[in-house]
């Protein structure tokens, strides 16, 4: 085989297994069995290592992972990456819904959830990803590109050839992969992770992006910060179209036009929250028209169209199993409690501290009590 048949072959491979790469980890619908997509990504790999010259960038081959970083480089971000203000209650929510209607006629929302991993942004340049980065203040975060260069589900070539495509998403570790890394650290004797958001935050900002390859993080796209080449209007419209480029967006999303309407996805993202394999902290609304968004503007520190609305903590009802004394350096006696486990905010409990003597008399704690668990600082 020359050198013009190998480069088109191993073009017809990488579109192939781009192709199929979507469909078994975004789409979760593989037409091919697993031997055969080996067989695929085998012949590119032997076509690359035959032809050194034909090996791109968004070749699939290259999730693997690069060398080790010695240190993230700054970068700053053309659009920032802003953080939202909260809202707690319904009565908050009401109280932006009024704010919104204020200044602009007959708004429409969207409402999503709000992942709880780590914010970053990718930057794509006719079709191809060139960088991505962490969110870091806003402002400025850091270089992270051959780390999520590793990501199944970040296409490293878009559908279309546009001039350039910012867009934002969250990296996340999904709760299977989160428990099977927890065990093979426990089986190193290494430090576990707590959660599996300070899981996805610590794969991804490893410096050999070969671990980060090794630990299998997800992303969901769910904002263009900036465009040229695609004109975009409305968020849902927005949403449509990146899936449609090859990302994986928000698997969920409602479009309301009544401040009852919100309420009502609200609750429904809420009462999924103990069913996904992903952990989510709360709801997003969104205004959707991009002009309206435009006149609203922000603050000094949010924008003015879109709030978080934070779940209170989320708790599990349990049984308590046995009481364990444990003496510390200084000597103070700290009773621990053990419990049958449950599954908090992506991560199993069987265990917490039940303070000092006072606190399991002043609630009467005895083994074999039903008791309801919440994880501290949700």
């Amino acid at each position: 085989m020359d050198v013009k048949e190998a480069e088109e072959r191993a073009g017809q491979l990488r579109e192939q297994i781009s192709y199929h790469n979507r469909k078994y980890y975004v789409q979760d619908a593989p037409e091919i069995s697993d031997y055969e997509y080996d067989m695929m990504y085998r012949e590119l790999q032997q076509l690359e290592n035959e032809f050194p010259q034909l090996v791109t960038p968004d070749s699939p081959t290259q999730k693997v992972g690069a060398a080790p970083l010695n240190k993230f480089e700054p970068v700053a971000h053309t659009v920032p990456l802003e953080s939202l203000q909260d809202a707690f209650s319904e009565e908050e929510m009401a109280e932006f819904d009024r704010r919104v209607r204020a200044v602009v006629h007959d708004p429409v929302y969207i409402v999503e959830p709000k992942f709880d991993g780590l914010s970053v942004a990718l930057e794509y340049r006719d079709g191809v990803y060139v960088r991505g980065s962490t969110r870091g203040d806003g402002l400025v975060g850091e270089d992270v590109t051959e780390n999520i260069r590793t990501i199944r589900t970040v296409p490293l070539k878009l559908s279309e050839k546009l001039p350039m495509i910012e867009v934002r998403g969250e990296v996340y570790m999904a709760h299977d992969v989160f428990y099977q890394l927890c065990a093979r650290q426990e089986l190193n004797q290494e430090k576990t992770f707590k959660n599996p958001r300070n899981a996805a935050a610590g794969s991804l900002r490893q410096k050999d992006s070969r671990i980060t390859a090794k630990r299998t993080l997800d992303i969901f796209v769910f904002n263009v910060q900036r465009v040229e080449g695609a004109a975009l209007e409305y968020h849902d419209q927005a949403l449509e179209y990146m899936e449609k480029l090859g990302f994986s967006v928000t698997p969920f999303y409602r479009r309301c036009t009544t401040l009852e309407q919100v309420l009502e996805a609200v609750r429904e993202i809420g009462e999924m929250r103990g069913t996904l394999n992903y952990s989510i902290d709360g709801a997003v609304v969104k205004v959707n028209s991009f002009e309206q968004r435009h006149i609203l503007g922000s603050t000094a520190k949010f924008p003015k169209w879109a709030q978080a609305f934070k779940y209170p903590p989320e708790e599990k009802k349990t049984r308590l199993l046995d009481i364990e004394v444990n003496v510390g350096r200084t000597g103070v006696l700290t009773p621990t409690g053990t419990f049958e486990p449950v599954t908090l905010a992506g991560t199993t409990v069987s265990r917490a501290t039940l303070h000092n003597q006072d606190y399991i008399s002043e609630k009467d704690i005895r083994v074999g009590d039903t008791v309801i668990l919440r994880k501290a600082g949700e």
